[in-house]
């Protein structure tokens, strides 16, 4: 059934409001949400979920939000992936999307949404075939399903939301936490800048500093230092690779967390004191 005029207004004006948020929301400097003890008393993270609502709806119980008022709640990339609608050529997890900018407007200041590379993706119509499925396409048939004729101005909501997604959270305690890091940073200049300035769309585009960021996968120990020090971080926090543990550590600076999966995990960080690797890997949790 497609959605009334009313229901895709009521998303429009979610999405447009969103993204407003994003953009003022108080502990945002730059493209980067700073978070510190006095923001808060600790920060559940939580890596690429791909429409996968089960372990949405845990994270959300998880954190408590209503009931942990001095707690702030990190997700990331939910579009592709998940439920398909009855025809089976429409990807619902546009509607996981749709939550997320909820979730924005009702804790403007304790709930960060990373921009991550699948949804980079949409943002720029950049195509991912997987498993011989072109994902963007499958994605835009959801929304065409769920919205019929009011599509097109939907879309462009989407595209508004995209745009003012933070790239990053910093935990002043030395936590930095982005959807991945760029390749190469040791070996070749990296536009740091790209935390600081307004974006645009060389930014997003392929080989620029946003698209850089969040679809690398260079895992060796000299990258990951490069990149921890550049940013002045002790440890480096984030998703991008699918793993089959629900987590990984390929290097001293950086651990890998998967939320996508049955038993996906996340982390529950404080904000008032320096942790190590180790005690980071401590505090990893499955959800179930």
């Amino acid at each position: 059934m497609t959605a009334t005029a009313k229901i895709a207004d009521e998303t429009i004006a979610s999405c447009r409001e969103a993204a407003a948020v994003n953009r003022s929301a108080s502990c945002r400097q730059g493209n980067v949400v700073v978070i510190s003890d006095t923001d808060a008393d600790d920060v559940l993270v939580a890596a690429d979920l791909h429409g996968n609502r089960r372990n949405y709806e845990k994270l959300l119980d998880l954190a408590a939000l209503d009931s942990h008022p001095r707690r702030h709640l990190v997700m990331q990339e939910v579009c592709h992936g998940g439920p398909a609608y009855p025809s089976g050529t429409g990807c619902m997890s546009h509607l996981l999307l749709e939550d997320m900018a909820r979730l924005k407007t009702r804790y403007p200041d304790r709930f960060h949404y990373l921009l991550s590379n699948h949804e980079l993706a949409e943002l720029i119509d950049y195509p991912i075939v997987k498993a011989g499925r072109m994902l963007n396409l499958l994605f835009r048939c959801g929304t065409q399903q769920m919205y019929g004729t009011s599509v097109g101005k939907v879309r462009d909501a989407y595209i508004e939301f995209l745009k003012s997604l933070p790239l990053a959270v910093r935990i002043t305690n030395g936590l930095f936490i982005s959807h991945s890091i760029p390749e190469q940073t040791d070996r070749e200049p990296y536009d740091y800048g790209v935390f600081d300035r307004d974006l645009e769309m060389a930014d997003w585009a392929e080989g620029g500093a946003a698209f850089r960021l969040v679809w690398g996968r260079d895992y060796r120990p000299e990258n990951a230092k490069r990149f921890a020090e550049a940013v002045n971080a002790r440890l480096l926090i984030t998703g991008h690779e699918p793993c089959g543990d629900g987590y990984q550590v390929p290097n001293r600076r950086q651990v890998i967390i998967d939320t996508q999966l049955d038993h996906g995990c996340y982390l529950i960080l404080p904000t008032d004191e320096p942790l190590t690797q180790a005690q980071v890997i401590d505090r990893i949790e499955r959800l179930s």
